[in-house]
């Protein structure tokens, strides 16, 4: 048979993958960096709310790379890590993407990254090729400062940009509300607005609260976020709508990223229905968060059909 002919009768091979979002249980800003980005201290945790994406991959002579999206997202993130993932793995073919959100855009939920992450570990198992850990991470960085920490899960530290990453050990799942209020916070103007407020006694308080933060974490329990300071002056109803969650019997209750969403998390699914009723005029989400094991458990029963044994990244049955 010819190759021209191979390369025609080739299968198509196809999965369907969540792409989870995550909240920060801490987030710390520091001094701003000579290139222009600002140091911080986060402890991202992924969560159960997540979109849906699917993924095919036919064999061919030329890349052809297309996506469909519930939004009509302009330069979505999963086509440039499509690209990317094919340019690295020198590898060519037909592949369609099929993206279905859920996760609230431009709320501090990570949604995006998350995409361009899943179609990161999943692609090189579809097509039968090899990205080592580091490979992959490299591309990640290259789509944003949050993708790499999909290519983890659970719970990890986060420093720099956010994306040198120390994993922490995992925690029991633990039940919560999202809340996603539609407001548009600029992150730009945030870092502007909470610059001014960065004094090097500041500085100092914040590394040594956020070490003993992650020196003894704890299961349901957050830390501060900064950018709460200066997000509520613009937007008060977001800190009425944090005091609402606290008084709905969150044990904590926090902001995620420069947001808008809100997160609390309480000890248990009775109290979690309460508080969804209580908040029923907001956009609302049951949420979990989501351990590493769990996480890469959910990956390789996605992949099941395409992978070869339970190693991380996810590993092809295709390679030859």
């Amino acid at each position: 048979m010819s190759r021209a002919l191979e390369v025609r009768l080739a299968p198509t091979r196809q999965v369907r993958v969540r792409a989870m979002a995550k909240v920060n249980l801490d987030l710390r800003v520091l001094a701003k960096r000579p290139d222009g980005y600002h140091d911080l201290r986060t402890i991202f945790q992924t969560i159960s709310l997540a979109d849906s994406l699917d993924i095919a991959y036919t064999p061919g002579r030329q890349t052809d790379i297309e996506a469909e999206d519930s939004l009509n997202i302009p330069d979505n993130l999963v086509v440039r890590a499509a690209r990317l993932a094919m340019e690295a793995m020198g590898a060519r073919g037909r592949v369609e993407l099929r993206l279905v959100k859920r996760i609230p855009m431009g709320a501090g939920l990570g949604g995006g990254s998350s995409d361009a992450a899943a179609v990161l570990l999943a692609l090189p198992v579809l097509v039968g090729r090899t990205l080592d850990a580091a490979r992959m991470r490299e591309l990640a960085e290259q789509l944003g400062s949050d993708v790499p920490f999909f290519l983890l899960g659970g719970q990890a530290v986060g420093i720099g940009r956010g994306s040198e990453l120390f994993p922490l050990p995992d925690q029991p799942a633990c039940p919560g509300v999202l809340v996603a209020p539609g407001i548009h916070v600029s992150t730009p103007e945030a870092y502007r607005r909470l610059s001014p407020r960065l004094t090097s006694e500041s500085l100092q308080n914040k590394i040594v609260s956020f070490q003993s933060r992650t020196w003894e974490p704890v299961s349901g329990v957050a830390g501060a976020n900064d950018f709460e300071e200066v997000v509520f002056e613009q937007h008060p109803e977001l800190a009425i709508l944090k005091k609402r969650l606290v008084v709905a019997g969150a044990s904590t209750a926090m902001m995620t990223g420069s947001g808008s969403a809100l997160f609390g998390l309480f000890h248990n699914r009775d109290e979690v229905t309460r508080a969804i009723a209580s908040l029923r005029e907001e956009k609302t989400f049951r949420i979990s968060l989501v351990n590493r094991v769990r996480y890469r458990a959910m990956w390789w029963q996605a992949l099941k059909q395409h992978i070869d044994g339970r190693v991380w990244p996810p590993r092809s049955r295709y390679l030859r």
